[in-house]
């Protein structure tokens, strides 16, 4: 087998990342960052493999090139990059210490995502451009959770009118409560099942489509990218498991009654919610309970410390994630712009700055998360006026900033209480009370005891289905 071009770098200096949803937007966005962020910020003998995930061969090809593409022209042009490395800065020096793979993932296919994580896990990993030979990756130290979709239909132009009238154009443009959403999909179960179906006694419960994508697909591929992402050794970082969210994913937006928001509820932001509820409760005692079985894997009883959960958003994004004509998108790009100048930390329309947040959750020194307690806080992708960008503290409703009961009170009696920012709250929100944070708790515990429910359904049905399929010859 060929030796990878990484392999004579030490392990700590070898940097795996797995993204997903990489070939557009905010996706792409963050592979560039961290690209960038990467090369200015590790030592000039370290290597980034980053593993884009993308829904076909030929979009992977594209992705790859594409990510290429900038890592050249950053090299050839970055003055941060050649003030670190002093009058004898090679391009090509640079250009060799990032190495980009693809694997093919539909997250609407649990089959697709158990393939996968095979593949990521025991298999090799590929480049179908032909630059690096197939090699097999000994670890995962992040997995960003990008790829989603949105499920609108358009826009509700009387309500629209209506909440910039009576909240004005910032708040409409940061929570829009005029989207129309379509109803949601429910994917094929056939189609899902393939030929396992022929073993069951009950088939799993069906999938809806926006659930699916944004939140289900991704918990299914964490179970399984357990093997490489969870440690054995404590005094090695662990894995980091970082999901994209919303900014505007309030507790209205999920009932349980409806958990897939089949009928309900807006399909993206209830998966955005439940997203936000399994991420700031995983490691909180009463949850622990429930999550217990999805982390304390057979396949990992040899590594008893997890990969951590981060939550981030990319604040408000221009991208084709909703339908708008071109006449409508460049009217959107400018609002979003105007809400920007006018304040807004929320907007920075571009990609590649709504990456911000994702890129610094995945590069930060572990010491710098833990100081900040960093896996009990939404990051936001927050921009300023001119277009700095810089990751902020996000108000989650029921959760507050950070999971702490404080109120305004507090931070005027308490002089070492720290004071959050409040530039950016949606107009609505109010200070946390006791009551409300162990609303949000309990209904983190119901996620996770929802969300186990169908994975072990699922496994249950596709590969144990598909071992007894292959025990009878078929």
């Amino acid at each position: 087998m060929v030796s990878p071009p990484w392999a004579e770098a030490a392990s700590h200096e070898q940097y795996f990342v797995l993204l997903t949803g990489a070939n557009s937007g905010v996706g792409l966005g963050i592979g560039q960052r961290i690209i960038d962020e990467f090369l200015t910020s590790r030592s000039l003998s370290s290597h980034l493999i980053l593993i884009p995930t993308t829904r076909s061969v030929n979009k992977s090809r594209d992705t790859i090139l594409s990510l290429r593409a900038h890592l050249q022209k950053a090299a050839n042009t970055s003055k941060k990059l050649r003030a670190r490395s002093g009058p004898a800065y090679d391009p090509q020096t640079v250009i060799s210490r990032v190495h980009i793979l693809s694997v093919q993932l539909d997250l609407c296919s649990p089959r697709s995502i158990y393939q996968v994580a095979e593949q990521l896990v025991h298999g090799q990993v590929h480049d179908p451009t032909g630059l690096i030979d197939d090699v097999q990756i000994p670890r995962i130290d992040a997995a960003l959770f990008n790829a989603g979709i949105g499920g609108w239909s358009g826009i509700n132009w009387l309500g629209l009118l209506r909440q910039f009238l009576l909240r004005g154009l910032v708040q409409s443009c940061t929570f829009p409560s005029f989207k129309i959403a379509l109803p949601a999909a429910v994917l094929d179960q056939r189609r899902l099942l393939g030929s396992s179906v022929q073993k069951m006694e009950r088939e799993p419960p069906e999938l809806a489509e926006v659930f699916c994508a944004n939140v289900f697909g991704h918990y299914l591929l964490a179970h399984e990218l357990l093997p490489i992402m969870a440690r054995s050794d404590p005094n090695e970082p662990p894995g980091r498991i970082i999901w994209t969210s919303s900014i505007d994913a309030g507790q209205d937006h999920l009932s349980f009654e409806d958990f897939q928001a089949r009928r309900k509820k807006p399909p993206y932001e209830s998966s955005k919610r439940i997203t936000d509820l399994i991420c700031l409760t995983a490691d909180l005692p009463s949850v622990q309970k429930v999550s217990a079985s999805y982390f304390d894997s057979p396949a990992v009883a040899d590594k008893p410390i997890k990969p951590r959960f981060y939550l981030s958003h990319p604040g408000i994004v221009c991208t084709p994630l909703f339908p708008l004509n071109w006449f409508l998108f460049w009217a959107y790009t400018f609002a979003m712009y105007l809400a920007r100048w006018l304040g807004s930390p929320w907007h920075p329309v571009e990609p590649y700055l709504g990456a911000c947040a994702t890129s610094w959750l995945a590069l930060a020194d572990q010491e710098t998360l833990d100081s900040l307690r960093a896996e009990h806080v939404k990051w936001g992708a927050s921009t300023s006026r001119l277009g700095r960008a810089a990751p902020k503290k996000t108000e989650v409703e029921g959760w507050g900033w950070e999971g702490k009961v404080e109120d305004g009170k507090t931070w005027k009696e308490d002089p070492t209480a720290a004071i959050p920012d409040m530039h950016g709250r949606k107009w609505n929100a109010v200070d946390l009370t006791e009551d409300q944070r162990i609303q949000f708790e309990d209904d983190g515990r119901k996620c996770w005891t929802e969300l186990e429910k169908l994975r072990t359904a699922w496994e249950l049905a596709l590969k144990k289905g598909d071992a007894a399929l292959n025990q009878n010859g078929h």
